[in-house]
């Protein structure tokens, strides 16, 4: 019980609700607009951003998320139909490419193949208290945010003609989540690494959806679900010594499987 209670378990908490806090406000519209796939782009594009940081010695979270910032842009110019390409393919050749080239670039630096599982898998237990300062604050960026454009958003992914007729403006709306998709990037590296980002945007807010009656309630529901995964996995972490992130996004699956189980025994 006191190892749980030390002080890097206690940062590794802190860290982990931070984002699980964070994650659902951008989740929930990640479920609705199926950007599954948008955000595991933007997410592998991380690694590129971790090599670039350390190749010209900038703090790793501001240049993961200017890489972030900027391939979430190029895709959205890149959606554009005269490109021709589907959306599909396009987010599948950025997605592969980004997290090849950022694998390609890291090999070049010395010594940092020995720290590139953390940056793909996370090391939660690693981070300082400077980390949690950044990650709490960071998320509340994000919740601001998307707070303050909450029912723009939802008009817009419900139905972007009637929010262009009600005076909103959709295409900002978007460049608005993807620039909180991005923060969200930058704070999460270090928690679950960039191969496991989309899990935490996309399982908690899965796992809601058939619990909840409403936007608001699914958004609850997925922030209870991210911190109960956060901490529930860290636990589990520390009794079987498995690696920290992959054990939060173990028990999101597990969450998962029991929300849909409760939503069909609602609905039967």
């Amino acid at each position: 019980m006191s190892g749980l209670l030390s002080e890097f378990m206690i940062r590794a908490a802190l860290a982990g609700v931070g984002v699980a806090l964070a994650a659902p406000w951008l989740g929930v519209f990640v479920v609705w607009r199926r950007m599954a796939y948008f955000g595991d782009a933007v997410g592998h594009a991380a690694v590129l951003g971790v090599a670039l940081s350390l190749m010209i010695q900038l703090p790793v979270t501001l240049g993961v998320a200017a890489v972030a910032v900027t391939v979430a842009l190029v895709i959205a110019a890149l959606e554009h139909p005269r490109v021709g390409l589907g959306a599909d393919a396009l987010l599948g050749v950025m997605s592969h490419g980004a997290l090849a080239f950022g694998l390609i670039a890291v090999s070049f630096l010395p010594g940092a193949r020995l720290n590139l599982e953390a940056y793909l898998f996370g090391d939660i237990l690693a981070v300082g208290w400077a980390d949690v300062g950044v990650i709490w604050a960071g998320a509340a960026v994000i919740a601001a945010v998307i707070g303050w454009r909450w029912r723009g958003l939802l008009t817009a992914t419900v139905n972007p003609d009637l929010a262009w007729s009600a005076g909103l403006n959709p295409d900002r709306d978007r460049r608005i989540l993807t620039l909180a998709l991005a923060l969200l990037v930058a704070l999460a590296i270090k928690v679950v690494g960039a191969l496991l980002i989309t899990a935490l945007l996309v399982i908690p807010a899965a796992a809601a959806r058939p619990l909840s009656r409403s936007p608001e309630m699914m958004l609850g529901v997925a922030m209870g679900i991210g911190v109960l995964s956060a901490l529930v996995g860290l636990g589990l972490s520390y009794a079987a010594d498995t690696p920290a992130g992959p054990s939060v996004v173990v028990v999101s699956v597990v969450c998962f499987v029991l929300g849909r189980a409760i939503g069909s025994l609602r609905t039967g």
